[in-house]
């Protein structure tokens, strides 16, 4: 019986190479992304690799809370899930708000992982031993650790926007592994430090996307973007490989996998109670697991 994947954003960047690696790796990898012509050029590439199962792609977008409620339910309608890596990630140089009426930095990077991740854990428990991979980012070093609301309070700055993001979404792996002690399904977070992707290429060249203080120093700003996103996708999708598929890491879960494809300490802000609760509180009000719109 073939192992099953699924890969979200996985028609390019990042999200390609790890389907490519969990392709290798035997795995029948099913990549998500809104562009069917992308998804069916991404395809082409994983077959070169892939020594299981057929490799495909399902159309959804993901800042949709009712795309990715479909989505689930055609995934759970195939069997059991033995890898899911949500790799789902946007920066947005400008506020938006999604179909939903939800922020759109919050909706994608943490509600949409959140709800998919949710609706498939029958999946994964039939699957098991399976994994989850959430997608984190160094950006929660900056990121406002207040979660009273969907939006922080102060202007809107992409990439702290994107870091708070990111940090919920991490708080909500880190719990989330908990949980699922003992079930079967391990869970763990993969930091891919930053490479040269239409997300960084497309929003990380403007000062607008930090906040005032930081555009004061904004040409060694400049730098440091450009220097930690510089790296191939393939290098960066490494830390999501190991986590979805070394044996080294059986048994264990709750870990956040780095740049260097190792086991390192996670942001202190992720396990603060406080922000865990509120976290939780807004998933599960704005996405709601048992709402079948």
């Amino acid at each position: 019986m073939e192992q099953r994947a699924v890969v979200t954003a996985g028609t390019g960047g990042i999200g390609l190479e790890t389907a490519r690696g969990l392709a290798a790796r035997g795995l029948a990898v099913t990549v998500v992304g809104r562009d069917a012509e992308r998804g069916a050029r991404a395809v082409e590439q994983i077959t070169t690799v892939a020594t299981g199962g057929r490799p495909r792609f399902v159309a959804a977008d993901l800042a949709s809370l009712r795309n990715v409620r479909a989505l689930a339910a055609q995934l759970a309608a195939e069997g059991p899930l033995k890898v899911l890596v949500n790799n789902v990630g946007a920066m947005f140089a400008d506020r938006q708000q999604t179909v939903d009426g939800i922020e759109a930095t919050f909706a994608v990077n943490h509600l949409s992982p959140y709800l998919l991740t949710e609706l498939l854990l029958d999946q994964l428990r039939a699957g098991g031993p399976s994994r989850i991979v959430n997608v984190s980012s160094g950006a929660i070093k900056v990121a406002k650790r207040t979660f009273d609301a969907v939006e922080p309070p102060g202007g809107y700055y992409g990439f702290h926007w994107y870091g708070r993001a990111k940090l919920a979404n991490l708080a909500y792996t880190l719990d989330l592994a908990e949980r699922l002690r003992g079930t079967g399904i391990t869970v763990f977070a993969a930091d891919p430090g930053g490479a040269a992707t239409d997300m960084t290429n497309g929003t990380m060249t403007s000062p607008e996307i930090v906040s005032p203080t930081l555009r004061l120093l904004w040409p060694l700003v400049r730098r440091k973007f450009e220097r930690s996103t510089a790296g191939p996708a393939s290098a960066a999708a490494r830390p999501s490989i190991v986590a979805a598929t070394d044996p080294a890491l059986d048994g264990q879960t709750g870990l956040l996998i780095g740049p260097q494809a190792r086991p390192v300490p996670a942001f202190r802000g992720s396990t603060d109670t406080r922000t865990v609760a509120d976290v939780l509180r807004l998933s599960q009000q704005l996405a709601p697991v048992g709402d079948g719109l």
